[in-house]
């Protein structure tokens, strides 16, 4: 088969605008393997097959595995990468609060908006000749910067050689969700303070109009008079920490068979409001975070995560030939204008990956897309 005779080198991971996976792909493709054995894999794990390397499972390899071949250690950096990106896909909440993903080749951004008024909302009569009611989009005063998110594992090659692969990704999975931890903060962060263009989310505080009682309290009265602040929008999502979830789950209003019985069968909550309840631990106690996820936020995104696989193919071959000092292995986010073929001898292997995004606001807080509530 194709896959048995792709020659693999480190300039696969280099070639711009196209990760590893899809230069593979371009070798061979997937659509070849319909109606074969091999008809549910990808290019990458059709080339694990090949050099006979099991990544996960009671028969799973080691790490030493990867370097018995110069082709074969190619394939370690992906591995990487991919193990991180799982780490940061499980429990992700942050598809359920962005209305968007812009991926962009630059460091910086400037977003467009749109607050119309109450009657720009509306399509008005328009005589025959005469001109067209216009909405205006405009783009951000100022310009949003996008930040790294990185970790970096220490350990000696000692340390990794004779390890499973399946345990290896276990660590390299708890790394890809503390970055994923660090994306929802910013998110919080954003919703909370504006992205720098005095867009900051409305805040309403138990006690004070239009909010009933008094701080400190929690009622299901308080929710109702929250929710009716989004029209024209809706709150379809509340982001809360774990003490406010609980406080929420004694309402009674919440105490009803179905929803007992959504969450003992799948976990998920629901609330009376139609809004999906999202635990968040980023969200300060006391507070409530609501938002219309269909226009709130957009995620700003500069490649994915990436792996500094120089470094690391040719440090770990020499290694694997007997050579006894220490290595360096990163995984880092992959930036389109920046060189990352560096050739220094580090005296520990590390591992590191960075992920560049940030979160922008959607929509202007005079449109009331998301607003914050402050109970207690």
């Amino acid at each position: 088969m194709a896959f048995d005779n792709i020659h693999l080198e480190k300039g696969m991971y280099h070639e711009a605008g196209r990760s590893f996976t899809q230069v593979l792909e371009q070798l061979d493709p997937s659509e070849g393997y319909r109606g074969t054995p091999l008809e549910n894999t990808d290019a990458f794990q059709r080339q694990l097959k090949r050099f006979g390397i099991r990544v996960k499972g009671a028969g799973s390899d080691t790490v030493e595995k990867f370097f018995s071949t110069f082709e074969s250690a190619v394939l370690f950096p992906e591995f990487l990468a991919r193990a991180v990106r799982q780490g940061m896909d499980e429990a992700n909440i942050l598809p359920a609060i962005t209305a968007t993903v812009t991926r962009i080749d630059a460091m910086d951004y400037r977003s467009i908006y749109s607050v119309p008024e109450e009657a720009d909302r509306s399509l008005a009569y328009v005589a025959e000749g005469a001109s067209i009611p216009a909405t205006a989009i405009r783009t951000r005063e100022h310009l949003v910067r996008l930040y790294k998110r990185g970790r970096m594992l220490v350990a000696s090659y000692e340390a990794l050689r004779f390890q499973k692969l399946d345990l290896f990704s276990v660590m390299l999975r708890q790394i890809g969700a503390q970055i994923q931890a660090m994306h929802l903060e910013d998110a919080v962060n954003v919703l909370r303070n504006g992205d720098g263009n005095d867009n900051a989310a409305a805040v309403f505080t138990a006690g004070t109009s239009p909010i009933s009682g008094e701080q400190g309290t929690l009622t299901y009265a308080q929710l109702v008079e929250f929710w009716a602040q989004f029209a024209p929008y809706e709150m379809n999502t509340m982001l809360v920490s774990n003490a406010t979830m609980v406080r929420l789950l004694k309402l009674t209003e919440l105490q009803n068979p179905l929803t007992g019985l959504n969450f003992q069968g799948t976990g998920a909550l629901s609330t009376p409001l139609g809004a999906e309840l999202l635990k968040a631990n980023c969200v300060d106690a006391g507070k409530i975070i609501g938002l219309d996820r269909r226009y709130a936020l957009e995620m700003v995104q500069a490649g994915e995560v990436s792996v500094e696989y120089d470094k690391l193919i040719d440090r770990q071959l020499e290694r694997a030939a007997g050579h006894c000092p220490k290595r360096r292995v990163m995984v880092r986010q992959k930036r389109p204008d920046a060189d990352h073929l560096g050739r220094q001898i580090a005296d520990k292997a590390q591992i590191r990956r960075q992920v560049c995004a940030r979160l922008v606001r959607r929509a202007d807080h005079k449109a009331r897309a998301d607003l914050i509530a402050d109970f207690f």
